[in-house]
């Protein structure tokens, strides 16, 4: 199967989010390489993507589950050419934009992958957060041969949560876990539904944000909440801000704030 590059695709950011679990639990990243061991459709599933000048070759399976898990994988969800051409001038998000012509923001392989991720990434450091979700993918032992695959919700539903927090989990996110992922399987929740998502216990505005920038490539995304994304926002603005003076700056880039959280992560060398 192949997939041709847009215009001006641009690898570097996209790699390094993929690639940020050294220990390569469920992904194997390589220059011209990716390889995404994941639960697709119900099934184990190993896609394997590799550049070439024209295209990317996606192996290890057909079909639209898939061809779309790699586009998602490679970041072909959001085009950045109107966020650019929005904002190329602008004084502050202008120079980022020309330092990384055609950032794209990568997503994970499935939505029940970005909630689940976002959860354990809640007011956590990425290492730790990479942690968690070492041993989520453990507890719940979907594997193809000796390797591990990042679970779907019916496979995550036969973890013991209780051995959630002796793996580091705080009770509370140990149970929003289980609660979102019980709702997911018995078809209670709607993961593309930010109202949806909001009224569940544990889910507050970031874990809504973040799960709608990573598993649905939604443009217009407010990251204010996020850590990294201030810092990034503090630095262009020469300024220190609270979290509504930063809210308020991003909200300036509406609609495309989604594509300007993407620039403050990577002015910070870091992929959250």
């Amino acid at each position: 199967m192949k997939i041709a590059w847009p215009a001006r695709y641009r690898q570097r950011e996209v790699w390094a989010f993929h690639a940020r679990d050294e220990e390569r639990f469920c992904e194997v990243v390589e220059p011209t390489r990716l390889v995404k061991r994941c639960v697709l459709e119900g099934r184990p599933s190993q896609l394997e993507i590799q550049v070439t000048p024209e295209a990317a070759i996606v192996s290890g399976g057909e079909g639209p589950a898939v061809l779309e898990a790699a586009r998602r994988i490679l970041g072909l969800g959001l085009d950045p050419t109107e966020f650019e051409s929005s904002f190329e001038t602008d004084p502050f998000l202008g120079p980022l934009i020309r330092q990384r012509p055609g950032l794209r923001i990568a997503q994970t392989a499935t939505a029940y992958e970005a909630i689940t991720w976002a959860i354990m990434g809640q007011q956590v450091n990425l290492k730790f957060a990479l942690e968690l979700r070492r041993s989520f993918i453990q507890l719940a032992n979907v594997r193809l041969g000796d390797l591990f695959c990042y679970p779907d919700a019916s496979a995550a539903a036969r973890i013991d949560w209780n051995e959630l927090p002796r793996r580091k989990f705080s009770r509370a996110k140990a149970e929003t876990l289980e609660r979102v992922t019980r709702m997911v399987l018995e078809q209670h929740l709607d993961l593309s539904q930010p109202e949806r998502l909001l009224a569940v216990k544990g889910i507050g505005p970031w874990t809504v944000n973040y799960t709608m920038l990573r598993g649905f490539a939604r443009p217009d995304c407010s990251l204010h909440g996020d850590a990294a994304v201030k810092k990034a926002l503090q630095q262009v603005f020469g300024r220190s801000l609270s979290g509504a003076e930063a809210e308020e700056l991003l909200a300036r880039y509406a609609p495309h704030r989604s594509l300007t959280a993407a620039h403050c992560w990577a002015s910070l060398e870091k992929q959250a």
